[in-house]
């Protein structure tokens, strides 16, 4: 039997009709929603990310304010404007899109941004809360794909959940929000031995690598829960994910398509996010 299909589309959806009402409550009460997107180059892929965040921000009634620095742009310019970003009490959230160019220090940027306007959720405060389980702001793409879970009624309470992938902004904080319901977690990098015995071990599979179709579709358990947060490009130019989708899904019990599964989650979330900043902001 084929798998349920996760549609991210309409989870993200439904998740922006109550942010819509939250933000319009909230400019009842004078706050007006920011989010400051800074872009350094002319990455195709992050200028199309920065396009969507914009149009989503428009969408919601968010104000979108967005700086474009050149790739020759130097360490110094793009932390003075983080910091000029962190004084300025109009932005509730502040994002810089990865990657950066070489010559800058990604973990210094991100340790530069106000904890209080981290909306993406990858500075040591918000990590730091995370392993704590205090609350603040969760990493955008790991906290959509538990609303994901969520939104198909998969409880990762007593199931053993594999990520293949340890990345600080999808790996790690996944580990951790699945930990927080319950869920046995294993983490699967390049060095582990039986990466097919530990995938077809999964009730829960969460794949985030950047390696096309990297997990086939017999690496999946029967029934299981597959999430897919792997976006990369083939020989034809279509959008395929790290796990082969066509076999998986015939094994899944659900699974996340790529495009229309990870991605909007991962946009909707920076939302959720940018309004719990400005909530914090009214409270203070």
């Amino acid at each position: 039997m084929a798998a349920t299909i996760i549609d991210g589309k309409k989870v993200a959806a439904d998740i922006k009709v109550e942010l819509k009402k939250e933000v319009e409550e909230l400019k009842s009460k004078g706050v007006n929603p920011a989010l400051s997107v800074v872009l350094v180059g002319e990455n195709p892929a992050s200028k199309k990310y920065v396009a969507n965040k914009e149009k989503t921000c428009e969408a919601l009634g968010i104000k979108s304010v967005a700086y474009k620095l050149p790739e020759s742009a130097t360490r110094e310019e793009l932390l003075k404007l983080v910091d000029d970003l962190n004084a300025d009490p109009g932005i509730h959230g502040i994002l810089v899109q990865l990657p950066l160019p070489g010559h800058m220090n990604e973990k210094e940027v991100m340790h530069r941004i106000a904890p209080e306007k981290d909306v993406d959720g990858f500075g040591p405060d918000a990590l730091g809360r995370l392993l704590l389980d205090e609350p603040g702001f969760v990493p955008c793409t790991p906290h959509g794909a538990m609303k994901m879970l969520e939104a198909y009624g998969v409880d990762p309470a007593g199931k053993k959940a594999v990520i293949v992938g340890r990345s600080v902004i999808v790996g790690k904080p996944l580990a951790l929000l699945l930990l927080r319901k319950n869920a046995t977690v294993t983490i699967c990098h390049s060095k582990t031995p039986d990466l097919k015995g530990e995938c077809l071990s999964a009730d829960i599979l969460c794949v985030a690598v950047g390696r096309a179709q990297m997990v086939k579709g017999d690496w999946v358990k029967e029934g299981a829960a597959v999430i897919d947060i792997g976006i990369n490009v083939n020989e034809s130019g279509k959008l395929i994910g790290d796990v082969e989708f066509e076999k998986a899904k015939e094994r899944a019990g659900w699974i996340t398509p790529v495009p229309g599964g990870a991605g909007p989650m991962t946009i909707a979330m920076l939302m959720y996010n940018t309004v719990e900043a400005a909530k914090a902001g009214l409270k203070a």
